[in-house]
């Protein structure tokens, strides 16, 4: 049986309380003024350009037509480019200010949508009765343990951010924006907050229900297998529960940070990336317990069919990110390429990066089936796999929140290690509650003797 150490929760404790410290002194940094964002912007076209050379090119065409006959229009022309520059100003001070909240946002629901993950494969194979996993049951029940406080997270920052994250959450831009309006019965913030609770307490409800029957079908006579049968029934009910809900998600908290665009595939986007993230956090935690001599009855061929999920899923998510791509770039359509556009243009790195380690290393490293079965092979690909995915996220939330005032610096690695303190620390304490085995699974001796 697992106990939880002293030095992880040391460990835990001291990331978030870092965490916490850097994120609330990069979120009392970034409120600055609108003229210090203007003397910023000045400096920035002094020594690149851009914006200053447009100014400049009003000067130059102003001083050509510099005469007393159209003084007039000399002034208007100015007054124009003062408006235009204070405009942009007052954009980018928005943006400057949404980045920790977009950063809070981003790592909330990373780890939450690999508790997520985790519980919908979770499900999957009690509904499919499946023969070769038991014996992985208490890991991917210890990571959906953190679903409930997770997903609280995502829902409170959300609430609490509001414009910051969702521009339709702002009266003033709603008021003049006729798309927008036509989406109110949808996007609205009551509206919101109750489709997000029911979320919650579906996903919440079967997590809890799931995992008392599976305890208590540990504790039953040899030959009762009424839990068992109940796990199965209403895993089958959770995951009709799930598609429908996963897809709402993925659109009231990802899709709408860009409430002009849409996807009619966004919702299976959302869903392989999460999958794949919480299938490469069960072989990783399942490679530790096992260098700790706790999980013996694991053996190779669990780990890799754990790491053939891993491939297969990235594919998957591949051939999803990629018809999403191709039919939107196609088409070109205004509305549906500037998707693309913003994010190609100003996010390079994360973007191309982001595909990368989401397909090109794991269809590299994964392909061959021996190195399924080496342990560090899996944990350097599930290591890339879950930064991957994390640029995914934020692939998704910054174009629309900070646009090109993005940087990879103190309110994102704040962020990360605050979730990833609670994440640890909930998930440690989850398997350290019940024996690592599920000893009363009618399907154990199999999975224990599983070979491929």
């Amino acid at each position: 049986m697992y106990t939880l150490s002293n030095r992880l929760k040391i460990f835990s404790v001291a990331l978030m309380f870092l965490g916490a410290i850097g994120w609330f002194y990069s979120y009392s940094n970034s409120h600055i003024s609108l003229e210090e964002v203007k003397t910023m912007l000045a400096e920035e076209a002094s020594h690149g350009g851009g914006h200053g050379e447009e100014l400049d090119s009003h000067a130059v065409v102003t001083e050509s037509h510099g005469t007393s006959d159209n003084h007039n229009t000399e002034m208007s022309h100015n007054d124009d480019v003062d408006v235009h520059d204070s405009d942009h100003a007052e954009h980018v001070m928005h943006q400057i200010h949404n980045r920790p909240y977009s950063a809070l946002y981003v790592a909330a629901f990373f780890f939450m949508m690999i508790a997520l993950g985790a519980l919908a494969f979770y499900a999957i194979q009690y509904a499919s009765q499946a023969g070769w996993s038991p014996v992985l049951f208490r890991v991917m029940e210890a990571i959906s343990y953190y679903l409930l406080p997770g997903a609280i997270a995502v829902l409170a920052i959300a609430l609490w951010a509001g414009p910051h994250i969702f521009i339709w959450m702002d009266p003033d831009v709603v008021a003049h924006d006729e798309l927008i309006q036509n989406k109110s019965s949808w996007l609205n913030t009551s509206w919101f907050a109750i489709r997000g609770i029911i979320f919650i307490a579906g996903w919440s409800a079967y997590r809890f229900f799931s995992r008392k029957f599976s305890i208590a079908q540990d504790n039953a006579d040899i030959n009762d297998n009424s839990n068992f049968k109940k796990n199965f029934r209403i895993s089958a009910a959770f995951l009709v529960f799930y598609i429908y809900t996963e897809s709402m998600m993925s659109w009231d908290w990802i899709m709408s940070v860009d409430p002009h665009w849409f996807s009619t595939l966004f919702g299976w986007y959302v869903f392989a990336s999460m999958f794949v993230s919480g299938i490469t956090v069960i072989a990783l935690i399942t490679i530790y317990l096992k260098s700790k001599g706790l999980m013996e009855f694991v053996n190779d061929s669990h780990m890799h069919d754990l790491a053939k999920f891993m491939f297969a899923i990235s594919i998957f998510w591949t051939y999803l990110w990629f018809s999403q791509f191709l039919l939107i770039w196609y088409a070109n359509i205004p509305e549906e390429v500037t998707y693309f556009v913003t994010r190609i243009e100003d996010y390079k790195l994360p973007f191309f990066g982001m595909l990368v380690m989401n397909f090109i290393f794991p269809f590299l490293v994964l392909m061959n089936s021996d190195y399924k079965r080496i342990p560090w092979f899996i944990v350097m690909a599930g290591i890339v796999i879950l930064i991957g995915h994390y640029l995914d996220v934020f692939n998704m939330i910054m174009p629309a929140t900070v646009g090109d005032r993005w940087s990879v610096g103190l309110p994102e690695l704040s962020a990360l290690a605050l979730f990833s303190g609670l994440f640890l620390l909930l998930v440690f304490y989850a398997l350290s509650k019940h024996p690592l085995l599920p000893k009363g699974n009618p399907f154990i001796k199999e999975s224990e003797h599983f070979h491929y």
